[in-house]
């Protein structure tokens, strides 16, 4: 079996006509950058926002094509949404109205109705979607989100997590999952599964060790499709573990997606607190509710003499969350276990449930929850359907 080129994609893509019927897609320079690996080919298809509904069949049409080729795996094709390229982009005929409204999905007993933001889709059988954020890496975000997933779940909530890290995948070690999902007629992708949760990761589509060199079209393509077409069923919270930062991964999903609040996870430290602040403003411009704030790390305890250390200094988190006005979520510890069961792929919240550190992440959890019923009790927003 040969390896499939960029340059073979492109000229298969070739036989996919745009929406001017005259011209093919990759001539209307609508094709991002051709990423493959491992016999998988990941591409997106940039098209007015106004028009994303009515080209869909295009998408599919390019899916498929590319899926037809000798040597090709699978193939990871979503439109990129680009309000700027409505004015430039050619049309065959004037576009079907769209919608105005969409009909109503059982979110279940427990999962409070969460009305999507206004020009944000929501993703059907999903009751709220909450995002895990920090402003730097190594603050134990990661293992906050996953541990906080399963306390969710502990508490008697329907629940899966998406792993929106591109770059950095962590939730197929954390979970202890391997393997690939398999799809529904070629297209929708079953999750993985373990301890009850959900899953899903780019971990999963490509090796742990392939480098993923992808610009900013690319991560809010893999990231929406890994939302959208996924059959996550009926889930009372979706937790979407984000990668550090405020870049395009965060913002694709802060700005596109109907997200019921952020959870920031932060180091006591000042210079951790600076970063944390950076992803708080970020949430509040584009106007997602900050459910809380965690302090991860927060203190040590010695496990031979039980003396109490405040290695990274301790209540900076709490003071920053009194000074901002939003809720103080809670403190994690700096344990051995939580490190060891993390990296074997079993959190202390699956592995020791009735543990000192589990109940403080269930405690977290109970904390978040109630944040986003208060929300569904509030008054809704006007609704509209672009």
């Amino acid at each position: 079996m040969t390896d499939v080129t960029k340059e073979q994609v492109l000229e298969t893509l070739k036989t996919v006509r745009g929406p001017d019927l005259e011209h093919d897609i990759v001539e209307l320079g609508m094709v991002s950058d051709v990423f493959i690996s491992d016999g998988k080919v990941y591409f997106s298809i940039t098209v007015p926002a106004d028009r994303a509904k009515e080209l869909e069949p295009m998408r599919l049409a390019a899916e498929r094509v590319i899926k037809e080729m000798p040597g090709v795996k699978g193939a990871l094709v979503t439109l990129t949404a680009d309000k700027k390229a409505a004015a430039a982009a050619p049309a065959a005929r004037p576009a079907p109205n769209p919608p105005h409204g969409h009909p109503g999905h059982d979110h279940g007993a427990h999962a409070p109705q969460q009305p999507p933001r206004a020009g944000k889709i929501g993703v059907p059988g999903i009751g709220a979607i909450i995002a895990v954020a920090s402003g730097k890496g190594g603050v134990g975000k990661s293992t906050t989100a996953v541990n906080l997933a399963l306390g969710l779940l502990a508490n008697g909530l329907r629940v899966g997590i998406l792993d929106a890290d591109i770059y950095g995948p962590s939730m197929p070690r954390l979970l202890k999952i391997s393997g690939r999902p398999t799809q529904i007629d070629g297209r929708i992708i079953n999750p993985m599964e373990n301890y009850g949760l959900k899953v899903m990761s780019m971990g999963f589509l490509v090796d742990e060790e392939t480098a993923m060199i992808w610009r900013g079209p690319m991560v809010q393509s893999a990231l929406l499709q890994m939302l959208r077409e996924v059959a996550w069923g009926e889930l009372d919270v979706l937790v979407v573990d984000m990668p550090p930062g405020t870049g395009d991964a965060q913002l694709t999903m802060a700005q596109q997606v109907p997200l019921a609040g952020a959870v920031i996870v932060s180091t006591p430290q000042d210079l951790a607190l600076i970063d944390a602040r950076k992803g708080l403003n970020m949430f509040r411009k584009v106007e997602v509710p900050v459910l809380g704030i965690v302090e991860n790390m927060s203190y040590f305890i010695a496990p031979d003499t039980g003396t109490r250390y405040d290695i990274f200094g301790h209540g900076g988190a709490r003071r920053e969350a009194e000074r901002i006005g939003v809720p103080f979520l809670g403190e994690v510890p700096l344990t051995m276990n939580i490190r060891e069961t993390s990296d074997a792929g079993t959190p202390l919240v699956a592995s020791e449930p009735n543990g000192v550190v589990a109940g403080i992440y269930r405690g977290i959890a109970a904390k978040v929850w109630e944040q986003i019923v208060g929300q569904s009790q509030r008054p809704a927003p006007t609704i509209v359907f672009e």
